[in-house]
């Protein structure tokens, strides 16, 4: 799904052309000792300096809501909102206005797992098959060996995103069918070898909680967490939506420059990837409860506790390392950690000497980021309607900064500086593409010879037929991915997708054997800018018609 921030932010899409503002800096918060531990409590100028910060990069990178809540040591320090829930509508986002949380679910999945290892239902170090017996992956040891925890880590062998469009954008496909797909999903990679994040592994997961609960994964979520913390803002997922609900929509860059509310999408298959909606006054109960390692109510030996301390730790712990790369520009420098990893839904690092625990979320139109310094007992929550994790990450870093006392960062400047970087890049790219192409070439077989049915081994049936406007292809599981093909250069196409929101659109490559049949078909996405969840790279289509034979 579109996390879109794997490694700090510094993984950019698309959005509005910006210009750096100048944003005065808050002075330091007010020093506080919390158990030993020295922390910071911002005052009403500082909050207010915080406020006019988070407009300005609301202005700065055309988004038209976000929500915050800060806590620390169990309190809230802020929850509100600002700007719109929909753009061309009054309704104000506040602090309790839903937004998708996403990749945010993951931590709620992987806590679901480790509550049932301390009710004694499972261990994380179980085999998955041991737990449900029909599952496999493409290579029979990593079946074999494949544990719970490791559908938590990001370092099964799959490639990045391997397996998105069983479930993006939405599918017929059910949660048990996309998980017996991964049987025709290649591994690119060693098992346990590196990190690769994925989505479809976490909706595994969700079924060893249905196995081991006897519960579906909806009820469990209500009934263990929800409830307990009175998250009465917090829906399943869009399809859990009522009417009168609080909620923002998501806005996209449609053909990566008109903003627009886009539709609502519902991940009803693979939820526990990234299904949940909440708002910041919920999550700020969820992160109180991280913070004090598990418990919700109470204190010492008669605490209520979601989950044991020793669960948490072992949630917290790299299993998966991560390179830490370079920042795209020079501003960026002290977001670069020391150390990166992925833990069980979490990512683990650190920043100014503290370790962070975290983790981003998007969805269309929607992206997001939770961020806890545990040694300080402070939490961020950033929730915004657009597709930029540039606002998401610069709100982040500056709530930090207020938080721990630092100063002279200019977030704003630094990620419209790398954000305008990327956005430069894709238009290289694409100068690239044009200059290589043969424009007066022409496609080697007659139009109507293109059409047809390919199957590919994991996704299924993609159908190219004659329409209205000429070709057009539509894949058979997934209404929305609905386009017109038009010729590129000799055999190769592009896709336009007709939901222009998507902004998706991709390469169709036709390989023809020596007799000028059409052998295979892969694709790729034209822009260096499209989510990786549009993994078209991954698909092996070959015509139906030749299979028979």
């Amino acid at each position: 799904m579109r996390t879109l921030a794997i490694a700090l932010g510094l993984t950019l899409v698309v959005g509005a052309p910006v210009h750096a503002q100048q944003v005065r800096q808050a002075a330091p918060a007010k020093p506080v000792l919390i158990d030993d531990r020295m922390a910071m409590t911002p005052d009403a100028a500082q909050l207010a300096e915080f406020d006019a910060f988070v407009e300005a990069v609301r202005k700065q990178f055309d988004v038209p809501g976000i929500a915050v809540a800060i806590v620390q040591d169990g309190r809230i320090v802020m929850e509100r909102g600002y700007g719109v829930r929909e753009l061309g509508k009054p309704a104000k986002v506040d602090a309790h206005t839903m937004f998708a949380i996403a990749s945010n679910t993951k931590a709620f999945t992987a806590a679901s797992l480790n509550m049932l290892q301390d009710d004694g239902k499972l261990k994380t170090t179980d085999r998955v098959i041991d737990h449900l017996p029909w599952f496999r992956m493409s290579d029979a040891y990593v079946t074999r060996e494949m544990r719970i925890r490791d559908l938590l880590a990001h370092r099964s062998g799959l490639s990045l995103g391997a397996g998105d469009l069983l479930y993006w954008p939405t599918t017929t496909y059910s949660t048990r069918e996309v998980a017996e797909r991964l049987k025709d999903v290649p591994l690119t990679g060693g098992f346990r070898e590196q990190y690769a994040y994925d989505n479809i592994l976490f909706g595994v997961a969700q079924l060893v909680v249905e196995e081991a609960s006897g519960m579906p994964f909806k009820q469990f979520l209500s009934s263990r967490i929800f409830q307990p913390l009175g998250m009465t803002e917090t829906r399943y997922n869009s399809d859990d939506l009522k009417p009168g609900d609080n909620v923002a929509t998501g806005h996209a860059k449609f053909d990566f420059a008109d903003l627009r509310p886009v539709g609502v999408t519902s991940w009803r298959n693979v939820s526990g990837a990234g299904g949940l909606y909440s708002s910041v006054h919920d999550i700020g109960k969820w992160m109180n409860m991280q913070l004090a390692g598990g418990a919700y109510a109470g204190s010492g030996d008669n605490a209520k506790r979601l989950f044991s301390e020793q669960r948490q730790r072992e949630m917290w712990t790299v299993l998966t390392p991560i390179p830490v790369g370079k920042p795209g520009v020079p501003e960026l420098a002290p977001a670069v950690p020391n150390f990166l990893g992925y833990a069980q839904g979490w990512q683990v690092s650190d920043y100014a000497g503290d370790k962070l625990v975290w983790h981003t979320g998007g969805w269309p139109g929607q992206v997001s980021r939770l961020t806890l310094v545990p040694g300080k007992k402070i939490g961020v929550i950033v929730l915004t309607s657009a597709e930029l994790a540039v606002a998401f990450n610069a709100v982040t870093y500056r709530a930090l900064d207020m938080m721990l006392g630092r100063e002279g960062n200019d977030w704003l400047k630094a990620y419209a500086a790398a954000y305008a970087k990327a956005q430069g890049n894709a238009d290289e790219d694409w100068k690239k593409h044009l200059a290589a192409r043969d424009a007066a070439s022409k496609p080697s077989l007659p139009l109507a010879k293109y059409a047809g049915t390919y199957r590919d081994p994991w996704y299924g049936d993609v159908l190219i037929r004659q329409g209205a406007k000429g070709l057009e292809m539509q894949f058979a599981k997934t209404a929305e991915l609905l386009g017109d093909i038009e010729p590129w250069q000799h055999d190769s196409f592009i896709v336009r997708w007709r939901d222009r929101g998507l902004n998706a659109d991709a390469f169709v490559n036709f390989a023809l054997d020596p007799d000028g049949r059409i052998r295979e078909v892969r694709m790729e996405p034209v822009s260096p800018l499209t989510d990786f969840s549009f993994d078209f790279q991954d698909l092996r289509l070959t015509p139906v018609a030749a299979e028979k034979k």
